[in-house]
């Protein structure tokens, strides 16, 4: 997890991003959608490193106003990869924490972007991480990736 984190901060550090089109997200609002996304699987692993019967995680309660709030409250670019690192360290230490009883606790888990990850039932909270890892973080840091001009000069 940790070394997906280290391409996505890679990629925001350099900078350098196109306005999105067709209704995408921006780099601000994609990087807000991370952080508040750590937060609320955060929130889930500690319940589950406390023993609670009962951890939800739904990624559906984050929608544009919240992520423009975010953006506006942590001043652009710079200020959402300083919260990016903070919160994707915490929930990296969180998930160290978990052994593999806990990775198998069930999670009521919705998370649903676009077609190609919808998730609505309980899950071994271990397969939603592992579901963060390999195709949320990977999806978004292809999102940053074509939102840069060098790329869409290739695409013409």
């Amino acid at each position: 997890m940790r070394r997906a984190y280290d391409e996505v901060l890679a990629e925001v550090d350099a900078g350098g991003f196109e306005p999105p089109g067709g209704g995408e997200l921006s780099a601000e609002q994609i990087v807000a959608h991370l952080a508040a996304n750590d937060e609320l699987m955060s929130e889930a692993t500690e319940a589950v490193l406390a023993g609670s019967p009962f951890a939800y995680y739904d990624l559906e309660t984050m929608h544009r106003p919240q992520l423009d709030a975010l953006v506006a409250e942590w001043g652009g670019l710079a200020g959402l990869a300083i919260m990016l690192r903070g919160t994707s360290q915490k929930l990296c230490v969180l998930v160290d924490r978990l052994g593999p009883a806990a990775a198998q606790t069930l999670v009521e888990t919705r998370l649903h972007e676009d077609v190609d990850l919808r998730v609505d039932e309980a899950l071994p909270w271990g397969r939603s991480l592992d579901l963060h890892t390999r195709v949320h973080l990977p999806k978004h840091l292809a999102q940053l990736r074509a939102l840069r001009p060098e790329l869409h000069a290739h695409r013409r």
